[in-house]
C-alpha cells in the first residue's frame, strides 16, 4: 500500500474525509469532511486567521459572495483565459488534461508531444487535437433562462477581495500598506481531479491581497515571504526538509505576475505546490477601473499623494494544507498520527478503565466534563479494552489519554498516557 493509499484509508476509517456523495457511488473531485476532519480543517483555518488577521493591525477580513456579477470575470480575464488543455481519446472517448498525461511533458504540450502516449483508460494512442477548456462552473441567476442570466461560481476568492477594495478604503480608510484576507469556497471544473484532496472541483481557499505603494513592493514581498515561512513552520509545524521554495521563471508565471514564489511540499505522489506568493502589480485594480469606470486610486492622508496600489498575494489552499499535515505527521508503520497539539481534533481522551463499574464511569464523566469546559474538543471512549482505545486514539492523533481506575477513587490521581512515547504517568486530577 502506498503512503497516499494509507492516508486515504486512515481518513475513511477514522472519520476524517469521505468520498463526496459516496452512498450514491460518489462524485469525482468532491470530498466530504467527517467529524474529525472538519475539526482538523477548522483548526488549520483558525490558526491562519489568528496569524494573519487577529495578530496584525495591517490586515482586515472580508467575506465576499460566491456568486458575483459576471463582469468580474470579464475584467479579471477568467472568461477568456481560465482554461486547461483538454484532449480526448478517440477510442474510449475519455477526456484528460493534455499536460498531465505523462510526467515528462512540457507545460504547454503539442499534439506531437502526446502522440505516442498511451491512453490511461484504454491504452490506445489515438488522440484528438488539444483545445482549451474553461474551468469555471456556469449557472443561471433569476427566473429567466437566457444568456443574460448566466453567472459563475467563483474560481478563486481573490476577486471578491479586489471588488471590495474601494468599499473598504471608503469605509475604513486603512493606511497603505494594508491587506484584505478572505477564507472561502472556490470551484474549478477540473478535467482530471486527482491525488485525493490535492486537486478537486470544490475547495477552500485562504487568500490575502496586500496593497502597497508601487516602489515598495520588493521589500513588502520579502516580508510576506518570511511570514509565510513562519506560518508553515511555526504555526502548522511542517518539517522544513519537506518544504521547497521555487522562484518561478518569467515564462511560467501567470500573465499578471511580475514575481512568483511557489512553496512546494513533498506529498506522497511527489513534490508539488502547497501555496504561492505572487506580485500581481496593479493588474486587478486597473482591470476594475477599465470595466467599471470607477477610480481605484488611493490618496495618502499624510502626503496627499494619489496612486493605484500594487498587490502582493499569499494564497493558501486548505485541502492541500490538510493533506500536507496528514503526510508529515502520519506514521503508518506504527499507526500513529503525530499531530501537534494545536492541530489535533481531540486534546484528551477520557476513559474509565472498566465501563461496567459505575463508580469509575461516574468519576470519569466528571473529569470529562471538566476538561471539555476548558478544551472543548475532548473525546470520551469506553469501547473495547484499554489497548484498543489507545490504538484508536493514536490513529486519531489524540496527544493524551486519561484513564480513571480504582486508584483514582482512593487518591484523586489518574493515569495519563502520552501518544508519541507511550509512557504512562500518574497525575493529580487538579493538575490535568
Amino acid at each position: 500500500m502506498s503512503k497516499l493509499e494509507g492516508i486515504v484509508s486512515l481518513c475513511k476509517r477514522r472519520g476524517f474525509i469521505f468520498q463526496g456523495s459516496e452512498v450514491y457511488g460518489g462524485m469525482a473531485g468532491t470530498w466530504d469532511f467527517g467529524p474529525l476532519g472538519v475539526i482538523l480543517k477548522r483548526n488549520i483555518m483558525n490558526l491562519w486567521w489568528k496569524f494573519w488577521v487577529l495578530r496584525r493591525e495591517d490586515i482586515l477580513g472580508v467575506d465576499a459572495a460566491i456568486l458575483m456579477n459576471p463582469r468580474t470575470w470579464v475584467a479579471s480575464g477568467h472568461t477568456e483565459t481560465f482554461s486547461d488543455p483538454l484532449v480526448e481519446c478517440k477510442e474510449c472517448h475519455q477526456r484528460f488534461r493534455a499536460d498531465k498525461l505523462a510526467d515528462n511533458l512540457p507545460e504547454h504540450p503539442t499534439e506531437k508531444d502526446i502522440a505516442e502516449i498511451n491512453c490511461p483508460s484504454c491504452g490506445k494512442k489515438n488522440w484528438s487535437e488539444i483545445r482549451e477548456f474553461n474551468m469555471m462552473f456556469r449557472t443561471k441567476v433569476g427566473a429567466v433562462d437566457d444568456e443574460k442570466a448566466t453567472a459563475y461560481f467563483r474560481p478563486e476568492t481573490a476577486q471578491g477581495i479586489f471588488t471590495n477594495y474601494k468599499n473598504v478604503v471608503d469605509a475604513i480608510y486603512p493606511t497603505v500598506p494594508f491587506g484584505l484576507a478572505q477564507q472561502g469556497k472556490a470551484f474549478r471544473n477540473e478535467i482530471s481531479p486527482r491525488d485525493f484532496i490535492f486537486r478537486d472541483r470544490e475547495c477552500e481557499q485562504m487568500e490575502i491581497e496586500y496593497f502597497v505603494k508601487p516602489e515598495t513592493w520588493e521589500d513588502e514581498f520579502e516580508k510576506l515571504l518570511t511570514d509565510c515561512r513562519k506560518f508553515l513552520f511555526e504555526e502548522i509545524g511542517l518539517p522544513k526538509e519537506m518544504i521547497h521554495e521555487e522562484e518561478v521563471a518569467a515564462e511560467d508565471r501567470a500573465h499578471y505576475s511580475k514575481r512568483t514564489v511557489d512553496v512546494n511540499f513533498d506529498f506522497p505522489f511527489g513534490m508539488d505546490e502547497l501555496m504561492g506568493l505572487a506580485y500581481r502589480t496593479d493588474f486587478d485594480l486597473r482591470n476594475i477601473e477599465r470595466e467599471s469606470g470607477k477610480s481605484m486610486e488611493y490618496r495618502d492622508k499624510n502626503t496627499g499623494e494619489t496612486f493605484v496600489p500594487h498587490v502582493i498575494e499569499p494564497s493558501f489552499g486548505v485541502e492541500r494544507l490538510v493533506l500536507a499535515v496528514l503526510t508529515a505527521f502520519y506514521d503508518e508503520e506504527k499507526g500513529v498520527l503525530r499531530l501537534p497539539e494545536k492541530l489535533a481534533p481531540y486534546k484528551f481522551c477520557v476513559s474509565p478503565l472498566l465501563k461496567n463499574k459505575p463508580d469509575l464511569v461516574v468519576k470519569a464523566r466528571e473529569i470529562y466534563v471538566t476538561l471539555r469546559e476548558k478544551y472543548t474538543y475532548v473525546a470520551w471512549d469506553d469501547s473495547g479494552n484499554i489497548g484498543k482505545r489507545y490504538k484508536k486514539q493514536d490513529e486519531i492523533g489524540t496527544p493524551k489519554c486519561v484513564v480513571i481506575d480504582f486508584q483514582t477513587l482512593e487518591d484523586e490521581t489518574v493515569t495519563v498516557r502520552d501518544r508519541d512515547t507511550a509512557e504512562q504517568v500518574r497525575v493529580e486530577i487538579k493538575n490535568l
